[in-house]
């Protein structure tokens, strides 16, 4: 009977759901509230969000705009993002036209690939990646075809201050007829990488050959550290018209439970990504949307501002991590810092993790889980820095307890 029963539920799930594991960084916060942990997995910040976006927020609320905006995005919403583009990157973006307002980057790159990708087609994803990409090419009928990050070479300092890098004959030889897409996250969660112009260059004329389009998620563009220089991939000539660029409010202005992100395409390409959207959501939080527009008229200061305290944040991290035995790639953007961790000599970085969550009372992310082999990152491990100073403090208080071999 238990035979059968285990059968039935084989056959009531998808091929699909199985080629596929729940969320490792989502668990790591699980674990973090199960154990009274410092939560240093997940990347939400710990502190408030700017006044101005909760008071258009509470402002939109008491105003009632309180039931559906247009499928695809509030009119207001859509020019703001428009216009940021524009005066940023020197973009003309058609609000009307190029625009779809989403649930969330995470939605939004979903609601891409299934609106550019068939069954059969190739996505090619760099590794290591964030761990939605994998998923998301599988769920829209694609097979991800993965290229390789590699990490600045270690002086034997614990502090190594050099970019990811990605050898040019692995990706072309990752492209061919079957490549419908690749996904280029830069800033890049987990490693820290700030893609350059000529990566970028050497991207855009891969997909130009081949006929693919880029799907770029900029969702860390505001967070750089000097001297890199966020480069958007639609800015590089002849891209515009083959690039879906995904963003949100999430990261730069701390309010990741909001879920408002946005794909930028051309219209072609937006048209349908707005039929998926439709269907998948119908839309984003109405005076949510309200908000987000007034956040993106932020001063040029406020962003000055961001990257300078998150510059601070890594400097006070990279520190701690370094002064108990981590091996740290010092990033160039976003909020993340990978390190190695084969000095407190456990077997794998998902055990030391869990020892590192249960015993010690900080929780990070097993860098594996960024990889398509769990072999390839046996003691990687991620932190994340968008945390309050006192929030790192008590994870460093608690780090002191780990015991290097």
């Amino acid at each position: 009977m238990s035979d059968r029963i285990a059968s039935d539920v084989r056959a009531r799930t998808s091929s699909k759901a199985s080629r596929f594991t729940e969320s490792v960084i989502r668990e790591m916060t699980r674990l973090a509230l199960a154990h009274g942990a410092v939560n240093l997995s997940q990347g939400f910040p710990d502190f408030p969000a700017p006044a101005a976006i909760k008071d258009a927020a509470s402002a939109a609320i008491q105003a009632d705009v309180n039931q559906y905006a247009i499928t695809w995005g509030a009119p207001s919403l859509r020019q703001a993002i428009a216009a940021d583009v524009g005066a940023r990157h020197g973009l003309a973006v058609d609000p009307d036209r190029q625009v779809t307002v989403c649930c969330g980057s995470t939605e939004a790159m979903m609601a891409t690939l299934l609106a550019i990708v068939d069954p059969g087609d190739e996505v090619i994803v760099f590794e290591p990646f964030y761990e939605n990409y994998g998923p998301d090419a599988i769920l829209s009928g694609a097979t991800p075809r993965f290229v390789r990050l590699r990490p600045p070479a270690s002086s034997g300092a614990r502090v190594i201050d050099g970019d990811w890098w990605f050898d040019p004959d692995d990706l072309r030889a990752a492209f061919s007829n079957r490549t419908r897409a690749i996904i280029v996250n830069t800033p890049n969660n987990p490693t820290g990488k700030v893609f350059t112009r000529d990566e970028l260059g050497e991207i855009a004329r891969l997909c130009q050959h081949w006929g693919a389009m880029a799907v770029t998620d900029e969702i860390y563009e505001h967070i750089v550290y000097e001297p890199a220089v966020h480069v958007p991939m639609a800015a590089i000539d002849g891209m515009a018209e083959r690039t879906v660029t995904i963003n949100s409010v999430s990261k730069t202005f701390s309010v990741t439970g909001w879920r408002v992100g946005w794909a930028v395409a051309p219209p072609d390409v937006t048209a349908a990504i707005r039929k998926v959207h439709d269907f998948l959501t119908v839309g984003a939080a109405a005076p949510l949307q309200a908000a987000a527009a007034t956040a993106l008229t932020s001063s040029g200061d406020y962003y000055a501002g961001l990257a300078s305290a998150y510059r601070a944040r890594r400097d006070r991290l990279v520190d701690v991590l370094a002064g108990v035995g981590f091996t740290c790639c010092l990033p160039r953007g976003a909020y993340y810092v990978m390190t190695d961790a084969a000095s407190f000599g456990f077997a794998d970085d998902v055990t030391f993790v869990r020892h590192l969550v249960t015993e010690i009372g900080v929780a990070a992310v097993p860098g594996s889980s960024f990889f398509r082999e769990p072999g390839a990152a046996q003691h990687a491990v991620r932190f994340c820095f968008c945390k309050r100073d006192e929030t790192i403090a008590a994870a460093a208080e608690r780090l002191q307890r780990l015991k290097r071999v």
